[in-house]
């Protein structure tokens, strides 16, 4: 994929953000928050898959919360029905996912807009289908349940705490790969392909292999983030990988902006604690809760929109604006 190297711009935002993550747990014992931002995790590595999809490369998935199913349901699987390892019902997930995304990838990268949009979505629509009728890989409507937690070791890791660190954990190592990814010869072939398409081919750049190499990392980071869900949850549902999910994670994407993954991450901390605000808002009343949670898909609307107008390049353009007037005033 050509070569990345770690400098400074990676280095610094990822130890600012090992110390704040990390440091969370000795602040707090509150199971609740953390949970919270357990789950904020999870939904962070699948964004950041996003992010490279359609931030860097341009292309547009409604399928996503599929890839999430499939890695959730196969670690859940293996390891529950089969007496795999943990690490081993991870492993693979991300593999199963990989080859799910390169066998959708394929076909259906040759189209464009919401061509793409529309057999992506298709591809989502048939795997909540199966995810309801597998009954006897899936659980069927009523779920899988049953899943243990994530061991290392022989140790079982089932704390607040412990399943916070590992998820962050995780999280900081995709960013990490994401940030040298993006920054690499291919990361420079997804920005050009995100420009302009003719003038990235122009350039000799391989459009159709790129787009399917992009959708497997994002389709596998999604997988990834599934079995780390089910592990943690210890209970998954084809309720939980549903459209309204998918359309919440392009939403992440769009309003985190392009070219960016800070962005993306922002809103993904943003839009995943909205439902649970009582969370991270110290003194909410339950009914002010219970108002939040009954128009959150308005909020996630309201937000979009707002931010659209006035902040047209999303929160990463929002990033850049700022960074621009402070080297500006020094």
């Amino acid at each position: 994929m050509g070569r990345a190297r770690i400098d400074i711009r990676t280095i610094v935002p990822l130890a600012l953000l090992a110390v704040l993550v990390f440091g969370v747990p000795l602040l707090s014992a509150d199971r609740y928050l953390l949970k919270v931002l357990t789950f904020v995790g999870v939904n962070v590595i699948i964004v950041t898959g996003m992010a490279l999809l359609f931030g860097y490369a341009g292309q547009v998935s409604l399928g996503h919360a599929a890839f999430y199913g499939i890695g959730a349901y196969t670690s859940a699987y293996v390891v529950t029905s089969l007496g795999w390892p943990w690490l081993a019902g991870v492993a693979a997930a991300i593999v199963l996912t990989s080859v799910g995304g390169l066998l959708l990838a394929l076909p259906s990268l040759r189209l464009k807009g919401h061509y793409l949009a529309m057999a992506t979505l298709g591809f989502g629509e048939i795997m909540r289908v199966v995810f309801v009728e597998a009954r006897g890989l899936t659980g069927g409507p009523d779920g899988f349940s049953g899943i243990p937690f994530p061991s290392l070791v022989g140790i079982s890791i089932d704390s607040a705490g412990g399943n916070y660190w590992l998820i962050w954990g995780v999280v900081t190592v995709v960013l990490a790969f994401s940030a040298n990814l993006v920054r690499s010869r291919v990361g420079r072939a997804m920005r050009a392909l995100h420009g302009s398409e003719s003038g990235a081919l122009a350039c000799g750049i391989d459009l159709t292999g790129l787009k399917v190499r992009v959708f497997v990392i994002s389709a596998a980071l999604a997988g990834l983030a599934g079995a780390l869900y089910a592990h943690v949850v210890g209970f998954i549902s084809p309720s939980t990988f549903s459209l309204h999910v998918s359309v919440l994670l392009v939403a992440m994407a769009v309003l985190g902006g392009t070219r960016s993954l800070a962005g993306p991450v922002l809103a993904a901390i943003l839009l995943t604690t909205i439902p649970f605000a009582d969370a991270v808002i110290p003194g909410l009343s339950r009914s002010a809760l219970e108002t939040i949670q009954e128009w959150q898909e308005d909020v996630y609307g309201l937000t979009i929109i707002a931010v659209m107008i006035f902040v047209p390049g999303g929160l990463a353009g929002a990033l850049r604006r700022i960074s621009a007037l402070g080297r500006r005033a020094g």
